[in-house]
């Protein structure tokens, strides 16, 4: 036990971070482990890999992300906000890198040196977009809200480019929802909304797998395994929940996660629907809803306007991430590539979620008064 009158760097992260949350994390982790030794050995198997090939990556993986986690949540507002400054610039560099030198997969150029740089943009948005819209509100001779209106187009135009509507669609919703927190009028969320109904139907019309992926989603069957298009993979998912019942089959008893492509990463939420059961998706489907619950009343209690934007923001992208991925499981919505937070493999994922939530854990834990006090005043 470590006593308040400690004044170590540990000692006063330990009194001052929100443990909740913390643990709440912990937890994600720790099943992370146990649903990647039930979703990815078929996959490395089918590769030619040793059995336990994605387990032990996802394990190095993790200690790095906690590390880097860590690291995160010691850093004062004003860090996040520079070191946020920093990964912004560097990772748009390696969007616009991967455009142009990328490996095309699937039709998309969006890894560069093993890399998803997309993914590193999103926290380092977030953030940028919180201090630009807490700004505005707070001070008339800061033009934060044409700052963070700017923003936005400066982020998603090269994501459309790369093509990754998925995350596009994720930095909209977070945006606007941040947008929505600065007060803006009635008329600016009809005409926000209108803005993201036109892009949809734009991108419909004009981007063939965009187009392609709501065809197979809307014309569900036709898929096949051995020409696994995005309406197969959902098919078999959403069978894994029917094969799985209330109690699941048991470890490593499940079937159809051996003729799923992406079982390890995008599906492991129906992997753990068919090995462990509704009950047990149910479980972590809670748990996500907690940390989210714990992220939005935190975010009422902080008295530091970059703060309170920043923490509603990088929860709502946390959240609004697992519930695409949980959704898309459960053929709700259509395949958009994407990671189920700190459970699915993959190390651009676990890294970049391992700063979102380390600068969540900053910027959430408690600070003298006058210290806030002082911040907001200059």
């Amino acid at each position: 036990m470590m006593s308040r009158a400690e004044q170590t760097p540990f000692s006063t992260w330990w009194w001052t971070v929100d443990r909740w949350l913390l643990a709440g994390f912990c937890a994600l982790m720790v099943l992370g482990i146990v649903l990647t030794m039930a979703g990815s050995p078929p996959v490395a198997e089918r590769l030619g890999l040793s059995t336990f090939h994605f387990v032990n990556r996802h394990l190095v993986w993790l200690t790095i992300a906690v590390a880097v986690m860590f690291g995160a949540s010691l850093l004062t507002p004003r860090l996040v906000r520079r070191s946020a400054l920093l990964l912004f610039i560097v990772g748009m560099a390696m969007v616009l890198a991967a455009i142009q030198f990328g490996v095309e997969i699937k039709g998309a150029r969006r890894w560069i040196l093993g890399i998803q740089p997309s993914e590193f943009v999103k926290p380092a948005f977030v953030i940028l977009a919180a201090w630009a819209f807490s700004e505005g509100a707070r001070r008339k001779d800061v033009p934060g809200t044409t700052l963070a209106v700017l923003l936005l187009p400066a982020t998603i135009i090269p994501f459309m480019l790369q093509p990754d509507f998925g995350q596009t669609v994720l930095v909209c919703s977070v945006w606007a929802g941040l947008f929505f927190m600065a007060g803006l009028h009635w008329l600016w969320v009809a005409g926000i909304g209108g803005i993201g109904a036109a892009g949809g139907l734009f991108a419909y019309r004009f981007l063939p797998h965009v187009r392609a992926r709501i065809d197979k989603f809307l014309n569900a069957g036709e898929g096949t395994s051995t020409n696994p298009g995005n309406s197969f993979q959902s098919d078999i998912a959403a069978e894994s929940f029917v094969q799985g019942g209330w109690f699941g089959k048991g470890p490593g008893e499940g079937t159809l996660k051996r003729i799923l492509p992406d079982s390890h990463t995008d599906f492991i939420f129906a992997v753990t629907g068919e090995e462990f059961g509704v009950l047990a998706c149910i479980v972590l489907l809670s748990l996500f809803a907690f940390i989210v619950l714990r992220g939005f009343h935190s975010a009422s209690r902080n008295e530091d306007p970059f703060c309170r934007f920043a923490t509603a923001g990088l929860i709502m992208l946390f959240g609004l991430q697992s519930a695409i991925n949980m959704a898309v499981n459960l053929h709700l919505l259509p395949a958009k590539g994407m990671t189920l937070p700190f459970i699915s493999y993959g190390g651009s994922s676990l890294i970049s979620l391992a700063i979102g939530m380390g600068f969540l854990i900053a910027v959430t834990r408690r600070r003298p008064r006058s210290e806030i006090i002082e911040r907001v005043a200059r």
